[in-house]
């Protein structure tokens, strides 16, 4: 049955003449608000480990990564085609030279046939555009983008490290070289309600980005957002008023997300809604559904309420 919205499966799957399959790469990055350049300790809901696959271990070389995500693929799918994704931290955060290195290394590889890279909108400057430009004429690539708000004040708070113009500029920065950017946003950051995730969909659209990808806000157990969610640190008053917007029933997050979609423009490519950490790292929200099962639920509600991408709906009302 046809989506109601831009998928990514159905794009993808015009892109190659075969199935394709994104294996996750650990390369040992770092990121600029982490290592001290512009703070420490990352952005409050981060935790790497939470969307690792168990075959990707920063001890090994890109080389043996590859290797043992094809063996973990290969018992499914004997036939697949792999894109190489530099997934974990900031992608782009080192010399030309040592990402030439890293990135061609992987497209070296038997049936690897491009490379999908995220990074942060301050980790790209033009002599690495410069690079990536040119590789991008010779394999497919996406470029990914950690946006997360359009907010400042919530950038702020979540120890991002940048501004949302700072994403605006990096997402023109990139289209304009002609590589395939794609963008991600977290629905439910500390102080944004439903109503000023709704508010930002204007601005997201506005952006010549390519694909997006949305997700839940997910508290984590050891990261300073369970902090946050669970008022470890209320005496001094330095989350005040900051708590995430955490969507215990998925029925509210589905309707909010219904709405977020029929605000967007409808060219922009939906990859995904929703993140899926391991069971026992997670704090809230625990709906218990698989990705697959999530999209299923989200796509009898378009269809049931007549909702499709960029159609502009408003029958979005606060519940909580």
């Amino acid at each position: 049955m046809k989506k109601r919205y831009n998928d990514y499966g159905t794009w993808i799957r015009k892109q190659f003449p075969f199935r394709v399959q994104k294996i996750s790469v650990d390369a040992g990055f770092t990121c600029p608000n982490r290592d001290g350049k512009v703070g420490r300790g990352g952005c409050v809901f981060c935790d790497n480990r939470t969307f690792n696959p168990a075959y990707c271990e920063r001890e090994k070389s890109i080389t043996q990564q590859i290797i043992a995500g094809k063996e973990f693929f290969a018992r499914k799918y004997p036939d697949m085609k792999y894109l190489a994704y530099f997934q974990a931290f900031s992608n782009t955060y080192s010399n030309v030279e040592h990402l030439k290195r890293l990135y061609e290394e992987a497209l070296a590889m038997e049936d690897v046939v491009g490379i999908v890279i995220g990074t942060r909108p301050d980790c790209v400057p033009d002599d690495t555009l410069d690079y990536l430009e040119s590789l991008n004429r010779q394999t497919f690539m996406i470029l990914e983008y950690g946006i997360e708000s359009a907010n400042n004040n919530t950038l702020k708070t979540i120890n991002r490290g940048h501004t949302f113009e700072c994403s605006a500029d990096a997402i023109r920065r990139t289209a304009e070289r002609g590589i395939i950017t794609g963008g991600h946003i977290i629905i439910g950051l500390p102080g944004e309600s439903p109503e000023e995730c709704l508010r930002q969909t204007d601005i997201i659209s506005s952006l010549p980005l390519n694909i997006l990808k949305l997700h839940q806000m997910q508290v984590v157990k050891g990261t300073r957002l369970a902090e946050m969610y669970l008022g470890e640190n209320a005496h001094n008053g330095e989350y005040s008023g900051m708590q995430p917007y955490i969507y215990n029933k998925v029925e509210d997050y589905i309707r909010l997300v219904a709405e977020y979609i029929s605000r967007l423009r409808p060219d922009i490519i939906l990859e995904r809604f929703v993140s899926q950490s391991p069971k026992g790292m997670v704090i809230a929200p625990s709906w218990g559904l698989k990705n697959h099962e999530f999209t299923n639920l989200l796509d009898n509600y378009l269809r049931e309420h007549d909702i499709t991408q960029g159609c502009s709906t408003s029958r979005f009302h606060s519940a909580r």
